[in-house]
């Protein structure tokens, strides 16, 4: 490369060139590996043997794009028995949204994106698991903690998570104004500390015929970083997956922030969701 060209490649934007941004790119160039995005967006968590049923290539090559896709974040694997499914990831592409995007044309462009939306994709009732991934600068103990502890909770997510966190024990997501309201309940399904948490999540009055929502927080150390993936299971609708979301990035970014910086974000991040989260909690506001 010519050395102006190298030194513009570098340093576009008065910064570095993210590597990350570069995997997520380079992800995206290949018309096959956005096909088998696309495959994941409309059902996602399936196995390789569901991703290659409509590709005309060998499980191997089918692999080696999937590799390419899992080394950019774009999707992330978990084992459920001896299968392992395969779930989109939309955190780097919201990055890149947010750098190349938010600060211009966002409001416009979100509209014209819902117009063709409405036009062009057919009504899906079967709505797919939610599943975010993060990577935090901590240790397994203090991403659990996070998780379990009733102050730090409020910290970051502005309610209080109190249990004792046993199997079969109730948990509450409780309001920080001392009015011992609780916006979510359920049940502690499964606790290996340290590693892997499972409860059920829905409203006090909820009473869906599927039965509530479950989420599913698997924590996986690597040298010193964690990674963290939230799966939101049995969402009823689109509506509950549209707050999921907007929901669990934000509070996962306000829980990184914490245990990297020892400060949450300047502005709790679901602000920005303020309508969706507000009309959530009055659903559960006494009666006048």
């Amino acid at each position: 490369m010519a050395p102006v060209l190298h030194y513009a490649g570098k340093c576009l934007h008065n910064g570095p060139v993210d590597v990350a941004d570069d995997k997520v790119f380079k992800a995206l160039a290949d018309p096959t590996r956005r096909y088998l995005l696309d495959r994941l967006r409309q059902k996602n968590g399936q196995t390789l043997g569901e991703l290659c049923e409509h590709l005309e290539m060998a499980r191997q090559s089918a692999t080696q794009h999937l590799d390419v896709l899992e080394g950019a974040n774009l999707v992330t694997t978990l084992r459920r028995g001896r299968e392992k499914l395969h779930y989109l990831n939309p955190v780097p592409v919201h990055d890149i949204q947010e750098r190349w995007i938010d600060k211009f044309e966002h409001p416009r462009l979100r509209a014209l994106s819902a117009i063709r939306r409405r036009a062009e994709e057919p009504d899906m009732s079967d709505q797919p698991t939610f599943v975010y991934v993060t990577y935090i600068h901590s240790t397994p103990e203090e991403v659990w903690r996070a998780l379990t502890d009733a102050d730090l909770t409020a910290e970051y997510w502005g309610h209080s998570n109190v249990s004792d966190w046993q199997a079969g024990s109730r948990w509450e997501h409780q309001r920080t104004d001392r009015s011992g309201i609780a916006d979510v309940v359920g049940t502690v399904l499964e606790t290996d500390p340290y590693r892997r948490l499972v409860i059920t999540f829905a409203g006090p009055s909820e009473n869906k015929p599927s039965g509530p929502s479950q989420v599913t927080f698997d924590i996986e150390a690597h040298e010193d970083i964690v990674r963290l993936t939230v799966t939101h299971d049995n969402l009823a609708d689109q509506a509950e997956h549209d707050a999921a979301s907007s929901g669990w990035p934000a509070v996962l970014a306000n829980l990184k922030s914490l245990l990297e910086t020892g400060h949450a974000l300047p502005q709790p991040p679901w602000e920005m969701h303020a309508e969706l989260r507000a009309s959530q909690m009055a659903r559960n506001d006494p009666q006048q």
